[in-house]
């Protein structure tokens, strides 16, 4: 992930103010409701940093049958991210 959480906690207030300020949402509960938005962007943001450890465990798994084609670690890398993230339908 790119941005300090703290950063993300503070995008999630101001998008709560945005919100209701606009009369978009009302709510009792302002803290819950930016953890809440807090914890939803940080799993939006770290999908590619989860999806990067899955290519890395599936590589290591195929290490040896890789050097035997000579295949090339990043551009493996590059086609089983690609993959996953066609799979997963997910935007990165």
């Amino acid at each position: 992930m790119h941005l300090p959480r703290e950063f993300v906690a503070y995008m999630a207030k101001q998008l709560l103010k945005r919100l209701s300020e606009a009369k978009l949402v009302q709510y009792e509960q302002p803290e819950y409701v930016t953890e809440v938005i807090s914890q939803v962007m940080l799993d939006e943001l770290t999908i590619e940093d989860r999806i990067n450890d899955e290519v890395r465990k599936v590589l290591e798994e195929h290490g040896e049958e890789m050097k035997q084609m000579g295949a090339s670690y990043e551009e493996m890398f590059k086609k089983v991210k690609k993959q996953l993230v066609r799979e997963r339908k997910v935007i990165l």
